[in-house]
């Protein structure tokens, strides 16, 4: 489809940077951007004219929810209480089990999707939580999936996850249910998806090992993960430099600093990816030579991916952003939680971090960069996170248009101080739509939204079960104040 978009604002890409060109347009054609400026283009395809909207390369998220509880259950608690809800030692050493149906399962996909979707992302790796699963995800739950993203036209980077340990509780404190031989199966099955999608030479799915957090993993398995990734050319996305409890479980265990752990079993060079890196010889609370650990990651060609509206909700911060880019190191964006909104990452990311740190630890055109060119150039993407001839023709449309999002002064600085990622109202991928008007064509949001809600009551009453002092949803999930009226059983316990 022949297409030239106009808007009042467009982010495009000149001489190796984003620029913005007022009353702008993109024309594409078979899915590749051919003309960029203002005025009147040269094509006479037709004119789709956003009026008063923000025109952006598609958002790019590499630690992208497509989940429904993550977060949102978790991060109201003291650190105690919050411990507890990953479960007994007892549960997942004697009666692990999917929470979910395989049908349930799909609900919550096609939920999490969705909300990528209409939150501006185009272009996604997925992370969803374990803890309602066996074990780990299987490569039936990934090809749903992959088939879905092709429906709807996405981009999706997918791999079922693995692992070899769970974490669990025994008296209160942080420990593992191993399994090892599980962690090895489950790179088979993942391996045996990667290839399948290789085979099918799909520029909308593609493969990745999506491991579980590093201290999940056996060297062992992290070593082969590194063989069979250097052999097929895949991407890792590797969770770890994320907490001190995780850097001294991996010194205990292995002798080694999570960064040493993984240069020693081959993970470290340029297909590796990092959610998160908030542990490394930056962070304040470290000693030490500081910054040696960016310049390793900056050298091997190490990405980072950065989930800040995540991380300061968890508390916690990056230190510093602006810090990372300098050293070298490429710096991409997740969001890790619900909203999955990386709009409103870059506004949290970006004050926490003033506030702390003072104005010059980040920039917010660092953060759209890393929402677009970050995440382009993480997956080896250069037709990617640009509006620029020659690029794919990933778009997403942000309106300025509502009467609350005030006066504009600069387009980002607008959206990012008085909007979100609601703001999106289109997006493309190689040209196509897949959000028009806030919709997701042939998709029933309300339907969806009951059922999704269906799925959470369903997970929240998982936690009680994993529970190592047998709780009710009522004492693990109180609310915030007390509940009255003809509804507050189920609102206070969360039993459907």
């Amino acid at each position: 489809m022949d297409q030239v978009i106009r808007a009042r604002y467009v982010l495009a890409h000149s001489e190796g940077s984003h620029v913005w060109l007022r009353d702008g347009y993109v024309a594409h054609s078979d899915g590749v951007v051919t003309e960029v400026g203002t005025g009147t283009s040269d094509s006479a395809a037709p004119v789709l004219d956003l009026g008063d909207t923000i025109l952006t390369p598609g958002l790019i998220d590499l630690d992208a929810l497509v989940d429904i509880d993550h977060l949102i259950l978790d991060a109201h608690h003291d650190p105690a209480h919050t411990r507890s809800l990953v479960g007994s030692v007892e549960h997942w050493r004697d009666r692990p089990r999917d929470v979910l149906t395989p049908e349930q399962r799909d609900t919550l996909r096609r939920f999490g999707l969705a909300q990528l979707a209409l939150h501006g992302v185009t272009t996604y790796m997925p992370i969803a939580s374990e803890i309602h699963l066996e074990w780990n995800e299987s490569a039936d739950e990934l090809r749903r999936l992959a088939d879905l993203t092709r429906a709807w036209g996405l981009r999706g980077y997918l791999g079922p996850s693995y692992r070899s340990a769970v974490g669990a509780v025994a008296d209160g404190e942080r420990t593992f249910v191993e399994n090892p031989e599980r962690g090895e199966s489950g790179l088979d099955e993942a391996l045996r998806f990667a290839d399948e999608l290789t085979g099918r030479d799909d520029d909308l799915v593609r493969p990745v090992l999506l491991p579980c957090r590093i201290e999940t993993l056996t060297p062992e398995l992290l070593e082969r993960t590194a063989r069979e990734a250097t052999e097929r050319g895949l991407l890792v996305r590797l969770h770890s430099l994320q907490q001190p409890w995780e850097r001294e479980v991996i010194i205990e265990r292995h002798g080694l600093t999570p960064l040493d752990l993984i240069e020693r079993t081959g993970l470290l060079n340029d297909r590796l990816l990092i959610p998160h890196a908030l542990w490394t010889d930056r962070n304040s609370a470290l000693t030490g030579p500081n910054g040696v650990d960016l310049t390793r990651l900056a050298s091997a060609g190490v990405s980072v991916i950065h989930c800040p509206l995540t991380t300061f909700r968890y508390g916690d911060m990056l230190e510093t952003f602006n810090d990372f880019v300098d050293a070298g190191v490429t710096m991409a964006l997740g969001t890790d939680s619900f909203p999955p909104d990386l709009v409103r990452g870059m506004d949290v990311g970006l004050h926490a971090s003033r506030l702390l740190h003072g104005h010059g630890a980040v920039s917010l055109s660092g953060y759209m960069e890393a929402a677009t060119l970050g995440g382009a150039a993480a997956l080896k993407r250069p037709d990617l996170g640009r509006l620029e001839v020659g690029a794919s023709a990933d778009m997403t449309a942000f309106s300025l248009d509502d009467f609350r999002d005030g006066v504009v002064e600069d387009p980002l600085r607008t959206l990012v101080l008085n909007g979100t990622a609601r703001n999106a109202t289109h997006t493309f991928v190689a040209g196509r739509p897949v959000v028009r008007d806030g919709r997701i064509a042939g998709v029933d949001l309300d339907e969806l939204r009951n059922q999704a809600q269906e799925v959470f009551e369903r997970l929240r009453r998982g936690y009680s079960e994993r529970d190592g002092l047998h709780r009710p949803v009522e004492a693990l999930f109180p609310p915030s104040f007390p509940v009255r009226g003809s509804e507050s059983r189920d609102a206070g316990s969360g039993r459907g």
